[in-house]
C-alpha cells in the first residue's frame, strides 16, 4: 500500500494525520510491524539545533534621501556584502565584528559576528547601519549612519547554503600538546575529549538518507517559522559510504534553506561564539518525512545505534582528514557521555542540543496535528548517490 502527499495533506486539513516524531516511530514500528505500522503513520517529524557556519541573511534597506548605492557596509560594526544592488546586502554568520577582528574585546573570544546582527534583528532590536558609497549621478549620497530594526527593513530572509548535515566527524586532539579552539569545540591534548554535532536518530537527513521524499520545494520547520529547502547544500556529497541502512558513514548530504526573518524567533535563531575560532549561527531546522510506503518509514525507524560516525584528529600536525579516520563509534555510544578510544575512556560532548532538537520535532508534530502545516511536493530532487556528485578539493595553480 502507497500514499501521496495529497492524500495525507487531505488527512491533515480534516484533522485525522497520525504523526509521530523520529524518536517514538521507533517504538511503534517495534510494536505494530513495519507493514502495519506503514499503513497507520502518516507523517515522521525530525528535528536539529546546533551551529551551522554556512548561514546568512539577506536584507533590503529601502533608499535614502538623497539615495546611496553602497559600496561597504557594517551592521553593529560587522562587515556586510553589497555587491548585489544599491541597498541589498548579505550578512554572514561567520563575519566578525570589527572590534573583534581587532582583538579590542577579549582576544579569543569571538563575541559578536554575523550570528549575533542575525539574532538581534530577528529579536527586534535596532541594529545600527553604517555604509560609505564612492557617489553616481542617480545615487549621489556617500556615507550614512542610522538604525534599523526588522520592522524597518522591506526584505529579511535567512538564506543559508549549508545545514542540517547529515551525519558528521568526530573530532578529538591526538597530536598537539596543548588544548587546540576549533569549530568543534575545545579539544585536549592526547585524544582527552571528543566533540559531535548532530542530533543522530532525529535529524533530518538521516531520516531521508536517500533524499527520496526531502527535496528542493519541501516545506520545514526554519527558525520558529516555516520555511523551505532551496537547493542542494554546498559540499554535499551524497557518494559517501553507506551502512546497510543507507546512512553515510560521514559527512554527506547538506541543504540550502530559505525562510521570512520577520517570522522567525530567537529562541530558534541563536547568535553564536566559539572560543578560538569565532563566531556562528545556531539554526532550529524541523523536517516532515511522509511515510509513502513501507520504505519511508523503515528509514525512519534508524536507532543511534546503527549511525556510525568516523573519529578524525582536529590537531595541527594532522587536519581533519590528512591521516583518514582513527576510527568509528556509534551515536547511542557517543550520547552515553563516554566512548573507548585511544585505550582508554574519554568524555564525548555534543555541539548540539538533542533535548531542542527533539521538542523542534514535537513543535512541527503539533503544527501538522493542528492542520496548520501541510506538506510540500518536492519540484526537484536533490543529489543521490546515482548523480556522481562528490566535493572536489581547491587545488592551487600558478
Amino acid at each position: 500500500m502507497t500514499k501521496t502527499i495529497s492524500e495525507i495533506n487531505k488527512k491533515i486539513r480534516q484533522g485525522k494525520a497520525v504523526v509521530f516524531n523520529a524518536e517514538e516511530i521507533i517504538h511503534v514500528v517495534e510494536e505494530e510491524g513495519l507493514k502495519k505500522a506503514a499503513q497507520m503513520v502518516d507523517v515522521v517529524t525530525t528535528g536539529t539545533f546546533g551551529p551551522m557556519c554556512s548561514s546568512s541573511a539577506i536584507i533590503n534597506t529601502g533608499h535614502s534621501k538623497p539615495k546611496i548605492k553602497m559600496q561597504k557596509a557594517w551592521l553593529n560594526n560587522v562587515e556586510a556584502y553589497c555587491g548585489l544592488a544599491a541597498v541589498d546586502l548579505i550578512i554572514g554568520a561567520t563575519q566578525l565584528s570589527e572590534d573583534d577582528i581587532e582583538n579590542k574585546i577579549f582576544p579569543g573570544r569571538f563575541s559578536y559576528g554575523g550570528g549575533h546582527v542575525i539574532e538581534d534583528l530577528i529579536a527586534g532590536k535596532d541594529v545600527h547601519l553604517k555604509a560609505i558609497a564612492y557617489g553616481t549621478d542617480c545615487y549621489p549620497r556617500k556615507e550614512i549612519e542610522t538604525m534599523v530594526n526588522l520592522n524597518t527593513l522591506n526584505q529579511a530572509y535567512l538564506f543559508n547554503p549549508r545545514n542540517a548535515y547529515q551525519n558528521y566527524a568526530v573530532g578529538v586532539n591526538m597530536h598537539s600538546n596543548r588544548t587546540i579552539y576549533t569549530y568543534m569545540g575545545m579539544l585536549q591534548p592526547n585524544a582527552n575529549n571528543a566533540n559531535y554535532c548532530t542530533s543522530g536518530q532525529i535529524s533530518p537527513l538521516i531520516n531521508d538518507p536517500y533524499y527520496k521524499v526531502i527535496g528542493i520545494g519541501t516545506k520545514i520547520f526554519l527558525g520558529g517559522a516555516q520555511g523551505f529547502i532551496a537547493w542542494q547544500g554546498t559540499q554535499h556529497n551524497p557518494m559517501q559510504k553507506r551502512a546497510e541502512t543507507g546512512v553515510p558513514i560521514s559527512a554527506s548530504g547538506t541543504i540550502a534553506v530559505i525562510g521570512d526573518m520577520k517570522q522567525m524567533s530567537p529562541e530558534w535563531i541563536r547568535g553564536t561564539s566559539v572560543t578560538g575560532y569565532g563566531t556562528s549561527l545556531t539554526v532550529g531546522i524541523g523536517v516532515p518525512i511522509p511515510i509513502l510506503d513501507e520504505e519511508t518509514l523503515k528509514y525512519t525507524a534508524i536507532k543511534d545505534e546503527e549511525i556510525i560516525a568516523q573519529i578524525f584528529d582536529y590537531s595541527e600536525d594532522s587536519p581533519q582528514g590528512k591521516g583518514g579516520s582513527l576510527g568509528e563509534v556509534n551515536y547511542k555510544e557517543l550520547k552515553s557521555g563516554k566512548i573507548f578510544f585511544n585505550n582508554k575512556e574519554i568524555v564525548t560532548s555534543c555541539m548540539c542540543s538533542y533535548a531542542k532538537a527533539l521538542e523542534i520535532a514535537n513543535m512541527l508534530k503539533e503544527s501538522i496535528q493542528k492542520g496548520e502545516f501541510e506538506l510540500t511536493e518536492a519540484v526537484g530532487k536533490i543529489p543521490s548517490v546515482d548523480s556522481g556528485l562528490i566535493v572536489k578539493p581547491l587545488l592551487e595553480r600558478k
